[in-house]
């Protein structure tokens, strides 16, 4: 028991110093929970989608990747084209601000489809749950399974404390120069990860 706890326990450390880095995923998690539109729905699609890829790696889907990384090459283009589009959007609202109106927001279905096209046509996705995870996991021989399990729920309790606890942030993002700076970092984040996915499957 003691060792499986362990196990665990280091899964959690090393999935959190993988998804705690800003990134598109996490700066949409951040907008919609200052929002406060569709945060638990985006949260359970990120956990989820995070536990589905550990699985996968932690049950040794990793070395099909390898195997065929023309596979990563179309995600990493169909990715960066759409993070290239996202940044262009955020741009534009960044030169156009307003105050916060959580009375207003986007369609639950467009939310949904953002979050999961940022989250599954990310090839670094990937990289860090099915091939890195997996890997570590792999040295874990029998306790990879508990192992995989921590850096899950790694993934969730991250998620969580970024949708909700943003709301935190609400005073702040009621003026227009908040977003307009929110909005910036978004945008430069957006394309520079577009450009380098773009890049590198080219």
């Amino acid at each position: 028991m003691r060792d499986v706890l362990l196990a665990a326990i280091a899964g959690f450390g090393t999935g959190l110093s993988l998804i705690v880095a800003i990134g598109a995923q996490n700066a949409f998690v951040l907008r919609q929970g200052i929002r406060r539109h569709g945060v638990l729905v985006v949260v359970a699609i990120c956990a989820l989608s995070d536990a589905v890829l550990i699985a996968l790696g932690v049950g040794g889907v990793g070395a099909v990747v390898l195997a065929f990384p023309t596979i990563l090459t179309v995600v990493g283009i169909a990715g960066g084209a759409f993070l290239l589009c996202y940044g262009f959007l955020a741009a534009r609202r960044a030169f156009r601000p307003s105050a916060m109106d959580v009375t207003t927001a986007p369609g639950g279905n467009r939310v949904v489809l953002t979050c999961l096209a940022l989250t599954w046509l990310n090839p670094h996705v990937y990289l860090d749950t099915v091939l890195l995870l997996g890997t570590v996991a792999a040295h874990r021989g029998d306790l990879r399974w508990a192992f995989g399990a921590g850096a899950a729920v790694a993934s969730l309790c991250w998620f969580a404390a970024l949708g909700f606890g943003a709301r935190l942030l609400t005073g702040f993002f009621a003026r227009p120069s908040s977003w307009r700076l929110l909005d910036g970092l978004v945008a430069a984040t957006m394309v520079t990860i577009g450009v380098t996915l773009v890049a590198g499957a080219a």
